[in-house]
């Protein structure tokens, strides 16, 4: 189910200079942010869980599954490029889960690593809210990276339509619309985050057995959908 050749196109492609600086320009920013803070207001447990949640998990992490998710098969539909990597003896749902399996781990190393290195800039990682978001970030990394690739293979315009959902529905909705909560990756890997802290800083509007389930099916489902929508991109290119 993975292909090292497909892997190493991808990582190409994803990690180009153009691509490298927009990925780590909001982890950058993240953590000035967090140095500032730091040296301003102290080490606040609030400030803390406030800044690491409304900046890192509801925008950060999003936004680099986006660039991650899209870019990891996009722009190889776009160009035509995509009918190269098609003709070879590899089949159409290894690609997308090797696709799949880089963009994750793109969308960990530059948005849950990020979120590790504020949280203790901040508090230290006091009563475990470093942590508890780092995991979040990871959890959501994989959702997001399997919603924004099948978003690639669906649709030439996948960078808008991803940033609309990232920065309306997840940044905004899901963070103050009580109803939009409940459909909101945000939430779901928050309710695994509020289980890692255990405390009062960090909560979620959704049950964690409800969350895990939604993840996976989520994940699962992106997934399978991604791959028959190449598949059929397969048959009309040879039709």
């Amino acid at each position: 189910m993975y292909d090292p050749t497909v892997a190493r196109l991808t990582y190409r492609a994803l990690l180009g200079r153009r691509r490298a600086l927009i990925l780590g320009a909001l982890p950058l920013l993240l953590i000035v942010i967090a140095v500032a803070v730091r040296g301003l207001a102290g080490a606040d447990d609030q400030t803390a869980s406030d800044l690491l949640g409304g900046l890192a998990l509801a925008t950060m992490v999003p936004i680099i599954g986006v660039i991650a998710g899209t870019g990891a098969i996009g722009p190889e539909i776009d160009d035509g490029s995509v009918v190269y990597l098609l003709s070879k003896p590899v089949k159409r749902p290894t690609i997308i889960f090797t696709k799949l399996i880089v963009a994750i781990a793109v969308t960990m190393v530059f948005s849950a690593l990020p979120t590790f290195v504020a949280g203790f800039i901040l508090n230290g990682n006091g009563q475990q809210i470093a942590v508890a978001y780092t995991v979040a970030a990871l959890v959501a990394s994989i959702a997001y990276a399997a919603l924004f690739l099948l978003l690639g293979t669906v649709s030439r315009h996948a960078v808008v339509f991803g940033l609309v959902y990232a920065l309306v529905w997840e940044a905004l909705f899901g963070s103050l619309v009580p109803g939009a909560r409940t459909l909101s990756v945000q939430q779901w890997s928050l309710a695994v985050a509020e289980k890692v802290a255990g405390g009062e800083m960090v909560t979620s509007d959704v049950g964690l057995t409800t969350a895990t389930v939604l993840l996976a099916l989520v994940t699962v489902l992106a997934t399978w959908y991604a791959g028959q929508k190449l598949r059929s991109l397969t048959l009309a290119g040879e039709e």
